[in-house]
């Protein structure tokens, strides 16, 4: 029986991983596990721009009703910014349809707590639990007054644009600034132009032209090469790119150069520690982070903590340290007295204002160590066996060790994929290194 949760949320390819029946089937499912806790009885539906968002909203709504749950449906709208509303508008939960980065044909849902927060792996399995219990399902279907309604609201994109302002120090504009942002064609491409004209910046717009199929084609986060492109021609100071649902940010220096996601991080923990912001003077980051972040925190006094990959755990180990602040160097940031979840637009103006307090130009300002040689491998495969079964792979973990290698090797959440990482002082090593690595692991896993 496959599993229906990743590592965030329910993701795959809509029509086939995630249809209507499925969609609508998960809905129930979560309904019946939040009725038993409901304040409001109402539940927030946000989704990005991918035409199969229709599908999978209908189907959301069809199956939230039918157990008794109304609905607030907000359209397209960030990630974050359905967290952030969930909390703001009283609602007992939150649900966003989107596969974030992915192409337009996969699809997910991704779901968040009353408070904003993304669930506990444990609430999920329960879902899961009830998702596969046909006895809880049919008994839990409501009849007569007791289905529930759903309502449109298109208004609420007002509340989070003036939340994420009030992210941005008061006595700071971006006045003088030109600033390039990709939208991706994707959930932030009302939200974020807006949010940075108001706040003063001359602003050039890219991928704001979603079509439903266009969403992370060719742009934005995972696309850099084109915002680059396009700071160097409109000659801007800086360049931001979201991803499709707006968690992620991937900024580009005044020389188009993409700015690496590890330094970005270690800049805005020192900036924060700065203010005196940073709590308890720590950062989580993940496993995946270069080892050069650890070393420039540590001269600042900064304690590093590493988490599994995935934001949710990058959030987690924050409120297990009590820290406001960590990320990934893919692009989810959390400011967490600002956001519960990753938020690229609401990073993206912490970024700003620390380069606007400076007085430098990106390619400094986001330079502040180099980084140890690191490579990494995205891997398909046809088969995803434990690692621990995997013959002779102790052995070449010990011979990485004894080199004097830092490396992590993991199977994707929501792709056929296994990630290989390797990091140390010499190129040329890690290069043969990484193609032994991939050797072994092409002929173990039978790709």
């Amino acid at each position: 029986m496959d599993k229906l949760f990743g590592t965030d949320g329910v993701r795959g390819k809509a029509g086939v991983k995630v249809t209507a029946p499925v969609a609508m089937r998960l809905a129930m499912a979560t309904g019946i596990r939040f009725r038993p806790q409901a304040r409001t009885n109402k539940i927030l539906v946000g989704k990005d721009t991918r035409r199969s968002g229709y599908m999978i909203e209908n189907a959301i709504v069809s199956g939230l009703t039918a157990v008794g749950y109304d609905v607030i449906q907000i359209g397209p709208m960030p990630t974050p910014a359905v967290a952030f509303l969930t909390e703001n508008m009283r609602c007992d939960a939150g649900i966003m349809i989107s596969a974030s980065h992915n192409p337009y044909y996969d699809n997910g849902v991704k779901f968040f707590d009353a408070k904003g927060m993304k669930l506990a792996k444990e609430i999920e399995e329960e879902i899961e639990a009830i998702y596969r219990d046909e006895e809880a399902i049919a008994a839990a279907q409501v009849t007569g007054k007791k289905i529930g309604k759903s309502k449109r609201i298109d208004d609420v994109e007002g509340r989070y644009i003036v939340h994420i302002k009030n992210s941005f120090p008061r006595e700071l504009t971006l006045s003088g600034l030109r600033i390039v942002v990709d939208c991706a064609n994707g959930a932030g491409y009302r939200v974020a132009p807006t949010v940075l004209s108001e706040l003063g910046a001359d602003v050039v717009v890219l991928g704001d032209e979603p079509n439903g199929f266009n969403i992370n084609e060719g742009c934005g986060a995972m696309h850099p090469g084109y915002l680059a492109r396009e700071v160097l021609r409109y000659r801007a100071d800086v360049g931001v790119a979201l991803d499709g649902d707006a968690d992620r940010l991937v900024m580009v220096d005044e020389r188009g150069e993409v700015i690496d996601g590890d330094k970005l991080l270690g800049v805005l923990a020192v900036y924060l520690q700065s203010q005196g912001k940073l709590r308890n003077d720590g950062m989580v980051a993940t496993v995946m982070s270069n080892q050069a972040l650890n070393d420039y925190l540590q001269r600042h006094g900064i304690t590093l903590y590493r988490s599994a990959v995935g934001d949710k755990n990058v959030v987690e180990m924050m409120q297990e340290h009590d820290l406001n602040f960590g990320g990934e160097q893919s692009g989810h940031i959390i400011f967490s007295d600002f956001a519960k979840t990753g938020d690229g637009i609401s990073s993206a103006l912490q970024a700003l204002a620390y380069l606007v307090s400076t007085g430098k130009r990106a390619s400094e300002a986001f330079n502040p160590f180099d980084l140890y040689p690191q490579k990494l491998l995205n891997l398909t495969v046809s088969r995803k066996t434990p690692l621990e079964e995997l013959e002779g792979l102790a052995a070449l973990r010990r011979e990485i060790d004894e080199a004097g290698m830092r490396h992590l090797f993991r199977y994707s959440g929501t792709e056929n994929k296994i990630r290989l990482l390797l990091e140390g002082n010499d190129e040329r090593t890690l290069d043969a290194m990484m193609q032994r690595v991939e050797a072994f692991f092409r002929k173990e896993l039978g790709q």
